[in-house]
């Protein structure tokens, strides 16, 4: 199993560097964030300020309300016992690692059909070719499995047919002799007439 590399998070010095990054990322947020409250029915608001105090936003509804429920939430967060925020965190945590997973294993299987294979090693390009020729190996196998199991189905029903030809050869001679020994003496007589 491939993992994916980590990438070391530290300012990016380059200011025109630093912009795009920004600019391509904040569009990947917004359009998880669109994917979120499409998928899961939810409101769903995120605000950001760049390093140049310009704001952005995004919300599937009103971002007013949003923001309302929020401070009412708070509110009501204050008015929680203890135990019960432990475990919306224990909860969220548990979410935060099941996402990680299935990210992890999605990029797993977009490189396993070639996809989204920049920025990989060598070793793991390597790795990920073995991954690929043992897959194929097995349904190759897997393959050649069913195919035999096909010939072999196959000559069992070819099998079947010429016994029930030769059945069926031997009703016929059996019907035909049974024929010529009643009419051959009556074409015998015919004949001697």
């Amino acid at each position: 199993m491939m993992v994916k590399e980590k990438v070391q998070l530290k300012k990016i010095d380059n200011a025109t560097a630093r912009r795009v990054t920004f600019s391509k990322r904040r569009r990947g947020l917004f359009k998880k964030a669109e994917e979120l409250s499409v998928l899961c029915d939810a409101d769903v608001a995120v605000i950001l300020f760049s390093s140049s105090e310009k704001l952005f936003h995004y919300s599937s509804s009103s971002m007013k309300e949003v923001l309302e429920r929020r401070s009412l939430h708070s509110k009501n967060l204050e008015t929680l016992n203890q135990p019960s925020l432990e475990l919306q965190l224990v909860e969220d945590a548990n979410y935060a690692k099941l996402s990680k997973e299935v990210a992890e294993r999605t990029l797993q299987l977009r490189r396993l059909r070639g996809e989204e294979l920049q920025g990989l090693s060598i070793e793991e390009l390597h790795q990920l070719e073995k991954l690929l020729e043992a897959g194929l190996s097995r349904v190759v196998s897997k393959k050649s499995e069913v195919i035999m199991n096909e010939i072999s189905h196959l000559q069992e029903k070819e099998l079947k047919l010429k016994e029930e030809n030769g059945k069926l050869r031997q009703e016929v001679q059996s019907v035909l002799s049974k024929h010529f020994s009643i009419t051959k003496p009556l074409w015998t007589r015919i004949n001697q007439r």
